[in-house]
């Protein structure tokens, strides 16, 4: 089923167009009006070069009107291989047709509303044959039905007329027009952008994002460059305004000799704060009991640090390159990845 973009609109169709795969574009004077377009003939002028292929109207009160029309428009600097001109369904517009076929245009009859609207405009030698779903059945009428019959129709007498199914207003009219085997479809941006869009594809695609970069990304991968440090001759103050200055909960406490004595997090600051008072922020950072802490490799995955993470239900874990400090892992880094949450 071939794919249109029913549109007026500059960026939505440059947009669009970007899909790679769309046949070309549909256009109707209530789309100019709409978006206020004044210059029309330079509007399609403009329009004829973003597409593969364009539909633009043809109006007339007569047949010889009509014709006269899309001459004037081929005039213009339209390129008639690649132009089909849309004329409404009547004994006007089937006599416009024959007559444009004759001069070899293309063309597009449209708004049929019955099979015998259809049959006439197969009869004219119609490239397309298009029903306008959508303002059928806002009057109530089975417009699907007769998507159908032109469909059996054209097969049925192996006309080369195409059915295009059209004033198309969901996702559901897409999934229809594919089903009853219409020919091509012309699809507005707001449902065309969001037909391959679906929860359980996000959700499925969000969790292989996820695995992959827990089992192919390195810690050392994600660290943060700084790796705040402070000795055990500073001040708890001192490990505060480090941990303040790199955004990061945790400072590495290094004894005299630069060995790692332990890690000290802000959830210690707050402990301490709650047990001795506001006095202690002038305490040594020798002067605090470190437990052994808990690191993981530079060159672990990211999957073996979220582990750590939700086992030991921390938000910092010291990373280590040789054994001697590399920086802090914070658990924030991988919330922002989508690793955890």
């Amino acid at each position: 089923m071939e794919l249109y973009l029913d549109s007026v609109d500059f960026k939505e169709i440059e947009e669009a167009s970007k899909l790679g795969f769309l046949t070309g574009l549909t256009t109707t004077p209530t789309f100019m009006h709409r978006h206020g377009i004044t210059d029309i003939d330079g509007a399609i002028l403009k329009l004829s070069k973003m597409v593969p292929w364009l539909h633009v109207e043809a109006l007339g009160d007569t047949p010889e009107e009509i014709v006269k029309e899309a001459d004037r428009l081929i005039g213009l600097g339209l390129d008639p291989d690649k132009t089909f001109f849309k004329v409404p369904v009547s004994n006007q517009g089937v006599t416009a047709c024959k007559m444009l076929k004759d001069k070899g245009y293309k063309v597009n009859v449209h708004l049929c509303y019955t099979l015998n609207q259809a049959y006439m405009a197969m009869c004219a030698g119609a490239d397309y044959i298009c029903v306008l779903v959508g303002r059928f059945q806002d009057q109530g009428h089975d417009a699907l039905t007769l998507v159908e019959e032109c469909v059996d129709m054209v097969d049925r007498f192996g006309s080369d007329s195409k059915v295009m199914f059209s004033s198309v207003r969901h996702a559901e009219h897409v999934r229809t027009a594919i089903r009853v085997g219409a020919h091509c479809c012309t699809i507005p941006w707001s449902v065309l952008k969001n037909l391959t869009v679906n929860n359980f594809t996000t959700v499925g695609t969000d969790q292989f994002i996820e695995h992959t970069k827990l089992m192919t990304i390195r810690v050392r991968e994600v660290l943060k460059a700084e790796n705040p440090t402070v000795k055990i001759s500073d001040t708890l103050l001192d490990a505060l305004v480090k941990m303040t200055d790199s955004k990061l909960g945790a400072v590495s406490v290094l004894d005299a000799s630069g060995n790692l004595k332990g890690v000290f997090t802000d959830g210690d600051i707050r402990r301490q704060l709650k047990e001795s008072g506001k006095g202690i922020m002038d305490k040594k950072m020798g002067d605090f009991t470190y437990k052994s802490p808990i690191t993981v490799s530079a060159d672990a995955l990211l999957y073996d640090a979220v582990n750590i993470f939700k086992k030991e239900k921390i938000d910092n874990i010291l990373v280590l390159d040789n054994n001697a400090p590399a920086g802090i892992l914070d658990i924030q880094d991988l919330v922002e990845m989508g690793l955890i949450g």
